[in-house]
């Protein structure tokens, strides 16, 4: 296990709203300025900025109008898109810049407007492989990609409607304590059947919804997170990885490059899964959760189906999963929904989880997920350095 270089000291998760009156630079701003109070630090300490694009595509210039709103004036600058998995993403990108010398301390902001002030995404798609092999079958955005994956699972493995069910079931059960999650009332497995079929076999209660807000984080060196007032919370491992963009190009529906991303980051970290406390995996339809915990090892292929339906999600899982909720009950906020996990692992490795707190928890993997299984970057963060 290599000695990590660099730590999250501050994070921030603003309240999701359906809708907002607020700008997208308002939205960030104000994330950003709760995550480095949380971190100790002033516009002025910090030389390194992330900025994640938004549904609508980014503007040109985006982090130099997000560094001026905000009051940084980075020597390291970047825009991250890698769709949800871009929060996880920016962790090991920020602590590579810190490796090498490129700045000391980053700043890391993702949000999304819904509203009057929601920006517009423009033309340009024609001639896109996905939608000259996709849209002409009538592709309706993701959901059909993640119904295609649920209906082959179903069919190879046998993997129930039911099953399914219970991972949003046991989800909402954690979000119950957490104040920030739109969605905190019970749900049973027969609720969630009876709700409306989205795209066969996916139901609405199966599909995130899409919310306005923003999250921040900041990532500073080893030398600076001693003198950080919270606990810094250390990247072990991380791996990526991109094989497609659209469905058609999947090169297989059972198995995506978790695979590849999760073990290369146990690989690094020098764990392996069953040494993890917390999975927060990233949670845009019940059957991503499924497949990912099959991918990541926390379970054999095939066998997601039983083992969400008996798994303990809650603060005595080995591992405990999703423990906020997750983005079935928090909603997504973009590229930014996928930070959720990312700062729920944070909360839990410096004990800060309330009542889903899981005992002594030293590990935790994180997996980002973009497009359909196409972009996915995982992580191993741990309470120490090593």
């Amino acid at each position: 296990m290599r000695t990590p270089l660099a730590a999250i000291v501050g994070v921030a998760e603003r309240p999701v709203a359906l809708t907002t009156e607020l700008t997208h630079f308002e939205l960030v701003a104000g994330a950003a300025r709760e995550a480095m109070l949380d971190a100790g630090c002033l516009p002025g300490d910090i030389d390194g900025l992330l900025v994640a694009t938004t549904m609508a595509g980014a503007q040109i210039t985006l982090p130099a109008m997000v560094a001026e709103y905000v009051g940084v004036t980075p020597t390291y600058c970047d825009l991250v898109d890698l769709g949800g998995a871009t929060a996880a993403g920016m962790v090991w990108r920020a602590a590579a810049a810190i490796a090498v010398g490129a700045c000391a301390s980053v700043l890391c902001v993702l949000g999304e407007t819904r509203g009057p002030w929601a920006p517009v995404r423009g033309p340009g798609w024609r001639g896109l492989p996905i939608i000259e092999f996709e849209g002409v079958y009538g592709r309706a955005g993701p959901t059909t990609g993640y119904a295609l994956v649920a209906d082959r699972h179903a069919a190879r493995y046998g993997t129930t409607d039911e099953q399914r069910a219970a991972v949003v079931v046991a989800q909402r059960r954690n979000a119950a304590a957490n104040p920030l999650a739109l969605h905190r009332d019970a749900l049973t497995i027969d609720d969630v059947l009876a709700s409306p079929l989205v795209c066969a076999p996916l139901r609405r209660l199966e599909v995130v919804r899409p919310v306005s807000g923003a999250s921040a984080f900041v990532v500073t060196s080893s030398a600076r997170a001693a003198d950080a007032p919270r606990p810094g919370v250390w990247p072990l491992g991380f791996a990526e990885r991109i094989t497609h963009a659209g469905i058609a190009h999947m090169p297989d529906l059972l198995r995506s490059p978790v695979v590849d991303t999760a073990h290369r980051a146990y690989a690094m970290a020098g764990v392996e899964p069953a040494d993890i406390d917390v999975a927060e995996l990233y949670d845009c339809y019940t059957i991503t959760v499924i497949l990912t915990l099959e991918d990541a090892g926390f379970c054999a292929k095939g066998e997601g189906g039983p083992f969400v339906a008996t798994a303990d999600f809650g603060p005595k899982g080995r591992p405990a999963i999703n423990t906020n909720g997750g983005q079935l009950c928090m909603g997504q906020a973009g590229v930014a929904g996928g930070a959720t996990h990312l700062i729920q692992a944070v909360r839990q490795l410096r004990g800060t989880a309330g009542p889903t707190q899981v005992p002594n928890c030293q590990l935790a993997f994180v997996n980002g997920n973009g497009g359909v299984f196409g972009e996915q970057c995982s992580l191993v963060l741990g309470s120490g350095p090593g």
